[in-house]
C-alpha cells in the first residue's frame, strides 16, 4: 500500500478519495470486506509478484501413514484393476478366396483367403487375425517411369512382365502379382485384348502365384480386355482390377462370374458409392466375390482420410452393415505419386533411396491398423518391412516389457 498523504486521504490517477474512516479501517486491519460494491475502471491490470503465490497459499501437509507417499512425495501408482474391453460383433467380414489351384480348377501353385475378420484390425485381445493380410507387388506391361528408388530393383526387367514377375516373387517375397495391362490404354499403345491375353498367358507361365489383372483406366476398353482374359483364362480365379461404376457392370460381372473370378470394386472416397456399386453387383456376383477398393491416399495427400474412410466401412461391416462387409484392398504404390516420396529435397531429407521406401511403408503401416486385407506395392524393402510387421501382430507373441524404459521414473 502506497503512504498515505498528510491530510489523511488517498487520491489516484483516476481521482478516487478514499474517507479517513476507510483508511483508518485499512491501516488498523489491513483487509476489508466490502458489500454491493461496483467499481467503474478503464484499464484494470493486477500484477502478481514472483513467489507471492507460495507465501500466500497454505502449504498441503499431509498426515503421516499416507500409503505410497512419503515427505509429501508420491513413490508408487495408484493401484487400480483393468478389464479388457471385450466387444462381440453381430457380423462378419466375408471371406474370398483368391487363386485357384490345379485341384480347384486352376493352375496356381497355392491360393489365399482374405477377409473373415470378427473384430477391427488386430484386436487380438479380442479373437485372433482370421487371415493374415496379403500383398500383391505391381508389375507392367511395359516401359513406364518409375521412381529412382525403385527402377535400382527392377531396372534389367522393365519392360518384360514376365521377369518382372519372377523376380517380384523368388526375391521380393511377394505373395502375388498384380499385372498392369496399361499398354491397352487407348491414349499409350492401344493393344488389343488378344495382346492382353498373351501377356498374361506369359504371366501365369513364369509364376504360380494367383494374379490381379488390372486395366489402364478406361471403362471401355477394360472391359473388353478384362473379357477375353476371363474367356481365355477360366478357373483360375483372379482378382479383376477394376469394375468401376461408369462401366457395364452387368456384362462385366457376368464375365467375371461365368470365368469364377473373384472382381475389385473400386470406388472414390465414398461409402455411399461402395453401398452402391457394390449393391449393384449383388444382382450377379455372391458376396464371396467382391473386394473392395475404397481408393488409398498416401501419407501427406490425405491419407487421414483414407484411414477414417476405410476404418468407418470396417467398423460399418461388423456392426451389421452388409454392403461393408468385404474385405479391402489398398493401392499403396499410390504412395510414389508423393512427390516427397522421390523428389530431391533438401540435405536432411536425403537419401531418396531411404525416404521413397518409408513413404510407402508408412502408408501400408497406417491402413494395416485399418482393416486392409490386400496391399498392391512395389518397393521391395516396404514390402519386407510389412511383412515382417504383419507376422509379429499375428505370431500370438508378446512384448517384452523388459526391453522398454519405465516410464513412470523416468526424469526430463
Amino acid at each position: 500500500m502506497s503512504p498515505l498523504p498528510e491530510n489523511g486521504k488517498k487520491k489516484d490517477n483516476e481521482g478516487l478519495q478514499l474517507s479517513d474512516e476507510l483508511l483508518a479501517a485499512l491501516e488498523k486491519f489491513r483487509q476489508i470486506e466490502l458489500e454491493d460494491f461496483q467499481m467503474d475502471v478503464k484499464d484494470l491490470e493486477i500484477i502478481f509478484e514472483p513467489g507471492m503465490a507460495a507465501q500466500i497459499m497454505p502449504k498441503l501437509k499431509l498426515p503421516a501413514g499416507v500409503p505410497g507417499m512419503a515427505g509429501g512425495k508420491p513413490l508408487s501408482m495408484l493401484q487400480a484393476s483393468f478389464l479388457r474391453p471385450i466387444e462381440t460383433y453381430p457380423n462378419t467380414i466375408t471371406t474370398v478366396k483368391l487363386g485357384a489351384t490345379r485341384s480347384e480348377g486352376g493352375t496356381r501353385g497355392k491360393s489365399y483367403l482374405i477377409g473373415g475378420e470378427t473384430s477391427p484390425a488386430f484386436y487380438n485381445f479380442e479373437r485372433p487375425t482370421t487371415h493374415k493380410p496379403v500383398i500383391t507387388l505391381d508389375v507392367f506391361d511395359m516401359e513406364v517411369p518409375l521412381s529412382k528408388a525403385v527402377k535400382m530393383h527392377v531396372k534389367d526387367v522393365v519392360g518384360d512382365p514376365a521377369a518382372w514377375a519372377k523376380l517380384a516373387v523368388e526375391k521380393f517375397g511377394a505373395d502375388m502379382v498384380t499385372i498392369h495391362l496399361i499398354s491397352i490404354d487407348p491414349l499409350l499403345k492401344d493393344a488389343t485384348p488378344k495382346d492382353a491375353v498373351k501377356t498374361v498367358e506369359k504371366v501365369l507361365q513364369a509364376v504360380d502365384v494367383p494374379l490381379v489383372i488390372g486395366g489402364c483406366g478406361d471403362p471401355v476398353k477394360d472391359a473388353n480386355v478384362f473379357e477375353a482374359i476371363c474367356e481365355a483364362f477360366p478357373g483360375e480365379r483372379f482378382l479383376i482390377s477394376s469394375l468401376t461404376r461408369d462401366m457395364d457392370v452387368e456384362r462385366c460381372a457376368k464375365f467375371v462370374k461365368k470365368a469364377g473370378n473373384a472382381a475389385l470394386s473400386f470406388t472414390p472416397m465414398d461409402l455411399n458409392l461402395a453401398r452402391e456399386l457394390n449393391r449393384r453387383l449383388y444382382d450377379y456376383l455372391s458376396r464371396e466375390d467382391i473386394v473392395m477398393d475404397l481408393t488409398t491416399a498416401a501419407l501427406g495427400y490425405g491419407l487421414d482420410y483414407a484411414f477414417t474412410n476405410m476404418e468407418r466401412a470396417r467398423i460399418g461391416g461388423l456392426m451389421g452393415d452388409a454392403e461393408l462387409a468385404h474385405p479391402m484392398s489398398s493401392g499403396t504404390t499410390n504412395a510414389w505419386a508423393a512427390r516427397e516420396a522421390w523428389l530431391k529435397m533438401a540435405p536432411e531429407w536425403e537419401p531418396r533411396e531411404l525416404r521413397g521406401p518409408l513413404w510407402e511403408v508408412t502408408t501400408a503401416l497406417t491402413l494395416l491398423l485399418a482393416g486392409v486385407d490386400l496391399f498392391m506395392m512395389m518397393h521391395p524393402a516396404a514390402v519386407k518391412t510389412l511383412k515382417d510387421v504383419t507376422n509379429f501382430l499375428t505370431s500370438g507373441k508378446k512384448a517384452d516389457a523388459s526391453k522398454y524404459a519405465d516410464w513412470v521414473s523416468v526424469k526430463a
